[in-house]
């Protein structure tokens, strides 16, 4: 975005150590203009005013801001907090956003700081909180995407790609693409216009209006197609604007293309002129349909939503996207991946390295998984938006107003270079030793050589994930207040996709056992030693129990304390059933907690399994013959365990 260096102006503005205590007719004339979205003229206003008031202060701050220009946003937050009088959260957070836009993320740090105190509960405080420790994670290139800048990005703005068929269509204008209500005169500049283009050696050639006779004298675009490019969905202006402000609010249209034609626009049921609907995602049958919007009843600025067409052929009523998703800032661009079942999205809400940065949320059944920050080279100081990723899956297009671009805004096209970083998922539940589930918990996740990639926190069931490499090992730690850190290995070698890794957290008044080297000993049971209850399995089962799941996750972590020691997993069940088949299913039961064991160990060939059947009882439960056992279930369950007897320090 282009800034108007007006530095001289700002000073005028600011001068004096206090504000005004009453509006000027200028600064009045001012507010028209802001509370009009005139912001040009606002500016205008404002900046001639010799002493402004407060509010007058931080609606010049708000103008330069959303025109673009940093600098003068900054100098102009600045002086108001510094006066100190009169100040609410929001100033704080609006001035950590600028120094952010700036690159100056120390000092932004501190302003956020100082809004989370004012508002804890807020969801931008919480994730600010819960991520800022992730700052050099995420700025840092992880070698996944190589981004190009299309060709035929122009001077004006360039974003929203969206696939059609074979070819693009995207939106080119020099207004600004972010859901801000515009007035006719904003900033007289050009409208929206939709574009296609064809896709050619990774470049976007041959620009030509998407349809003539529908691009309007007003906002067209962005768009979204389903049903194979013959429904679309697109952003556009209000024709007739009758409230009061003569604000033009943004609308959802769709078309269908039959006969060789596109059909007249038909407006969405929720269309409303007190407030915006847009930024339309069609899934692939056309049928379900993300969008934004700032109607009543949402947790900030502008929400996703999401709409599913009736039997009817109708649009059922919005479904607010929760606040998984959406928080009291801006969430807009929702991309929904149909193949990796993902949403992405852009937020300046959700923590991260600029004003609007790309996330990406796992759809899981009605609720949506952890909400993760793409990371550079996706997301910079800038805004970055508007992901869209092909069925290829490798491939993709987003947009940005980064630096030493075409324009304001332009299109970048990007390839997944390495699919398999982020084919693998480590997901776990963090718990007591009753297997009581702990929100809030702190986690942890290490390399192999104990660096902190990532961190999270567990939600409302304890439950985290985290996207991984493959063919990795990795550390997860958990902690949380009046509890000992709990710690688990995970890899990603071998076949599976999704690795569980749960923590168990021991309350501080517990007692946790230490192994050290002398407490070792060849053909000994070492799980004796360490006190760990018997690894018990339900009758005639070999699954892992989640309460067996704890017992074996303390052998997992003294056997990578100790990466040369070798241990021999036995397992027994009770008598009931046949010789044969006992045999069988403890090997089944050994090979089963082997494997969970081999799953988070370096030198996974560390461990074997070995059954021993219904030998071996621990009490006077037999079954010899045709007899039958009087035993209890709880007699019974005593031989359906496990031992771990070290064969080699």
């Amino acid at each position: 975005m282009k800034r108007l260096l007006l530095s001289v102006l700002v000073l005028i503005g600011i001068s004096g150590s206090a504000f005004a205590q009453e509006k000027s007719s200028r600064e009045i004339r001012g507010d028209k203009f802001f509370f009009t979205y005139t912001y040009d003229q606002a500016i205008d206003r404002y900046s001639r005013t010799k002493e402004l008031t407060i509010s007058g202060q931080r609606n010049l701050a708000q103008s330069y801001r959303i025109m673009g220009q940093n600098e003068e946003a900054e100098e102009t937050y600045a002086a108001l907090i510094k006066n100190g009088t009169g100040l609410i959260p929001e100033d704080y957070y609006d001035y950590a956003m600028v120094l952010k836009s700036s690159g100056k993320y120390s000092e932004s740090d501190v302003q956020m700081s100082k809004f989370a105190a004012q508002k804890p509960n807020d969801l931008r405080a919480m994730s600010f909180n819960a991520n800022k420790d992730q700052f050099n994670v995420l700025s840092k290139d992880n070698g996944n995407y190589k981004i190009r800048k299309m060709e035929i990005n122009t001077s004006s703005q360039d974003f929203g790609a969206s696939y059609y068929k074979d070819q693009v269509v995207y939106t080119s204008s020099n207004a600004s693409p972010k859901m801000i209500k515009r007035r006719y005169n904003w900033n007289n500049e050009p409208f929206l216009n939709l574009y296609v283009a064809d896709v050619e050696e990774g470049q976007l050639k041959n620009r030509e209006f998407f349809d003539k006779k529908e691009n309007g004298k007003m906002h067209d675009g962005p768009a979204s197609f389903g049903k194979l490019g013959t429904f679309m969905a697109y952003t556009k202006n209000a024709e007739k604007d009758k409230t009061k402000d003569k604000i033009v609010e943004l609308q959802i249209h769709t078309r269908t293309f039959e006969n060789d034609k596109w059909s007249e626009p038909k407006a969405f049921g929720y269309n409303n002129p007190e407030y915006n609907v847009g930024h339309p995602d069609l899934t692939e049958d056309g049928r379900t349909m993300y969008f934004v919007s700032d109607m009543p009843g949402g947790f900030g600025g502008t929400d996703l939503y999401r709409s599913s067409m009736t039997v009817e052929g109708t649009w059922g009523k919005p479904e607010n996207l929760g606040k998984e998703i959406n928080t009291e800032g801006d969430e807009i661009f929702p991309f929904f991946d149909e193949h990796q079942n993902t949403l992405n999205f852009a937020s300046n809400g959700h923590f991260g390295l600029g004003d609007y940065d790309l996330f990406s949320s796992e759809k899981m059944g009605n609720t949506w998984g952890k909400v993760n920050n793409l990371g550079a080279p996706l997301n910079t100081r800038f805004d970055d938006y508007a992901l869209a990723v092909g069925e290829q899956e490798n491939k993709g297009y987003f947009s940005s107003n980064r630096a030493n671009g075409s324009g304001s805004d332009d299109i970048y096209g990007l390839d997944l270079l390495d699919k398999q970083t982020i084919e693998k998922k480590i997901q776990g539940v963090a718990m007591d030793v009753n297997l009581n589930p702990l929100p809030s918990t702190k986690v942890k996740l290490y390399n192999e050589v104990g660096e902190e990639i990532n961190s999270a926190i567990a939600g409302t069931d304890g439950s985290y994930s985290f996207l991984v490499e493959t063919n990795k090992n990795y550390r997860l730690t958990g902690n949380l207040k009046e509890y000992i850190e709990g710690e688990i290995s995970a890899s990603t070698f071998g076949s599976a996709d999704v690795i569980i890794a749960d923590l168990y957290l021991l309350q501080e008044d517990e007692e946790e056992v230490v192994v050290l080297e002398e407490h070792i000993v060849v053909n000994e049971d070492l799980g004796a030693f360490m006190k760990m209850k018997s690894i018990y399995f339900a009758f005639d089962k070999s699954d892992i129990t989640p309460k067996a799941a704890k017992e074996l996750d303390k052998m997992i972590k003294v056997l990578n304390q100790y990466p040369n020691m070798e241990i021999a997993l036995t397992s027994y069940t009770d008598c009931r059933g046949t010789a044969g088949y006992n045999k069988a299913l403890s090997q089944l039961r050994a090979t089963s907690s082997a494997d969970y064991i081999k799953a988070r160990i370096t030198n996974p060939n560390r461990i074997s399994g070995k059954g021993f059947g219904e030998n071996r009882l621990v009490n006077d439960c037999g079954c010899e013959g045709d007899a039958i056992s009087a035993c209890s279930e709880d007699e019974h369950q005593m031989n359906r365990r496990s031992e771990f007897i070290v064969t080699k320090k």
